[in-house]
């Protein structure tokens, strides 16, 4: 073969079909697959991490956009899909068989790779947790994620809207995330219930003085009584109503008044 099969003659070939189970729905549309891997920016020479490539459909849009791609598939039915792609792009593309959530994904890169991923939605948002919650500088240049669209819009969210809150704080303190496109739930292979977006988050310094576990600390207690005045759901934590004093804070406020910026000057005076 000389050129590329066609995505869906690919799949019909090798029996697969989107796995409810793993939360899995397919892309076929070859445009839109090239724009989210232009979303990241230049990928010539560029690594990538991809998570659930699935048949391989962004797995290719990567590759064409000039990618070395390592992907971490845990449904091996779409193993022999993925193989026969490497084939078309010689030392291109490792695929490892696995569960991402155990996967030591740091260990597989000499530099630091852009994450690029149709995330399932059952791991999704425990994913981008977790890389949220390590160690700083990241492992990663850049996260391009497809969620949701109303987790999406949480990870964006400013203070005062509907949305804001853990997700908003965890994702903003230290690095800068938007959304970077929707894309339609019939655009998918199985059509999911909801409309998706590719949130696209780059990494900022993270503020001097500030310990990721007060700010955790801190938004649990708030965001877990979001409707209470700051004086009442933030009583439990040590320290915190005296910080909102230091600061100027006013304690009849809720939590989805605070800023990112509040609520990091709070953990800082909670050292």
């Amino acid at each position: 073969m000389t050129e590329l099969p066609p995505l869906r003659d690919v799949i019909r070939r090798h029996g697969l079909s989107a796995s409810k189970a793993l939360g899995q729905n397919f892309l076929f549309d070859h445009q839109l697959l090239a724009r989210i891997a232009k979303v990241p920016g230049d990928l010539t020479g560029a690594e990538v991490f991809e998570i659930g490539p699935g048949p391989g459909g962004l797995t290719r849009a990567l590759l064409e956009a000039g990618a070395s791609v390592t992907a971490v598939e845990r449904d091996r039915r779409c193993i022999p899909a993925l193989a026969e792609l490497g084939e078309f792009f010689p030392g291109k593309l490792k695929v490892i068989e696995g569960d991402a959530l155990e996967v030591d994904a740091p260990a597989l890169f000499a530099g630091k790779p852009h994450v690029v991923a149709n995330l399932p939605y059952n791991v999704g948002t425990a994913l981008l947790v977790g890389w949220l919650s390590a160690a700083w500088e990241p492992w990663w240049a850049s996260l391009t994620l497809m969620f949701q669209k109303e987790v999406a819009e949480r990870i964006v969210a400013p203070a005062g809207s509907d949305a804001y809150g853990r997700l908003a704080v965890l994702a903003q303190w230290r690095s800068t995330p938007r959304i970077a496109m929707t894309v339609h739930r019939s655009a998918f292979t199985p059509p999911p219930k909801v409309m998706s977006a590719v949130v696209h988050i780059v990494a900022a310094p993270a503020p001097e003085g500030v310990q990721l576990k007060t700010l955790e600390k801190l938004t649990a207690a708030a965001f877990g009584q979001r409707r209470k005045m700051l004086r009442q759901s933030l009583k439990g934590v040590p320290g915190a109503i005296e910080a909102m004093e230091q600061l100027g804070v006013d304690s009849s406020r809720r939590a989805e008044t605070v800023s990112v910026e509040e609520f990091v000057a709070l953990a800082r005076a909670l050292g």
